[in-house]
């Protein structure tokens, strides 16, 4: 369904000129390579949840979630300086490396930079369209809109108070928090299951998904803060330690600097958002994190805030087998490695 969506309009950026086939290149193989396409998922689910009958119509449309979190990926990775996503160059840096093997004019980093933004927008733009196109009934496309509105308004929202906190250089474990919730915890679980749930005329199991969604969501996060400074390369599909490469003033660091020697502290504020930071000081700040107590205490927060999202699905609303599937569904997204 999303590859076929993506193949036509990819083809549509070709009939408009040539010089447009990196561009549908890069959106059909970012798209289609890999992704846990996890919003999706739980938008549908909170769909079933109401027992509504599966509908592909209803399928599409919540698929059309994933290309916010596209367009989400791609500027991140602009915004943090990632070189890499899924084992091969962000976007930006593919336009970058485009633009010096064609030897064009003028700056790469600068085309890189602005072909990210571009192809990002154009990503929320195919995730509009895909709406509009999924075939749902016209009362259903009007009350998803709320949602669909307040879920980009929280991610953009989440996005600068994470390049905020990074310019601040707070150490408050609260503000990380409030970072985590809205950059990813809100987007990612409880606004696709309100999507769900709006799609099948079900405001009145927002309160339980919101239950559900907003501890399950900040676990999710807290465990892409983990990956972040501990993840396998081969896995994650990034350099282990990029959030201490990025400066990234995650929970993880924030509770690091409440539990750390004042030497410890001062070795980690230097290392952070250092860019020419060697394998071997990276190391040494994973074992202060680590030594300090602060991972494991990042863990146990994990572990009862999936406890408190499960506890939510108690409830004689959700229909049962997909109050099992939205259980599994939290063991999924906080207990991967990628």
């Amino acid at each position: 369904m999303l590859a076929e969506f993506t193949t036509s309009r990819s083809a549509n950026l070709e009939g408009i000129g040539s010089e447009l086939r990196p561009v549908a290149k890069a959106m059909t193989d970012f798209i289609n390579d890999g992704g846990k396409r996890l919003r999706p998922l739980f938008a549908y689910l909170g769909y079933l949840a109401s027992g509504a009958n599966p509908r592909p119509e209803i399928l599409k449309a919540c698929t059309a979630l994933e290309l916010v979190h596209v367009c989400a990926l791609i500027h991140d990775d602009v915004m943090d300086g990632s070189d890499t996503r899924r084992n091969k160059p962000a976007i930006h840096k593919l336009f970058e490396g485009i633009h010096r093997s064609e030897n064009l004019k003028g700056d790469p980093q600068r085309f890189g930079t602005a072909s990210a933004i571009l192809l990002g927008d154009l990503a929320l733009v195919w995730a509009d369209r895909m709406l509009v196109e999924s075939g749902i009934a016209q009362s259903e496309f009007i009350n998803c809109q709320v949602v669909f509105c307040e879920m980009r308004d929280e991610l953009m929202a989440g996005q600068y108070l994470d390049v905020l906190e990074g310019a601040l250089a707070t150490t408050s474990v609260e503000r990380s928090l409030k970072v985590a919730r809205f950059k990813s915890g809100k987007y990612s679980i409880e606004r696709p299951l309100h999507f769900g749930a709006a799609l099948a005329g079900r405001s009145d199991l927002f309160q339980t998904f919101s239950s559900y969604g907003l501890p399950l969501g900040e676990a999710f996060q807290l465990r892409d803060d983990l990956l972040g400074v501990f993840g396998d390369s081969e896995i994650t599909g990034k350099p282990s330690g990029d959030d201490l490469r990025e400066g990234k003033r995650t929970v993880l660091i924030a509770t690091t600097m409440e539990l750390a020697t004042p030497a410890e502290k001062e070795k980690l504020q230097n290392g952070l958002g250092k860019q020419d930071i060697s394998d071997g000081e990276i190391a040494e700040l994973q074992q202060i994190i680590q030594g300090c107590g602060a991972k494991d205490k990042v863990e146990k927060l994990i572990t009862e805030l999936t406890e408190q999202a499960v506890l939510a699905l108690r409830n004689p609303l959700i229909d049962t087998k997909i109050a099992s599937g939205l259980e599994e569904m939290a063991i999924i997204a906080t207990q991967r490695s990628l």
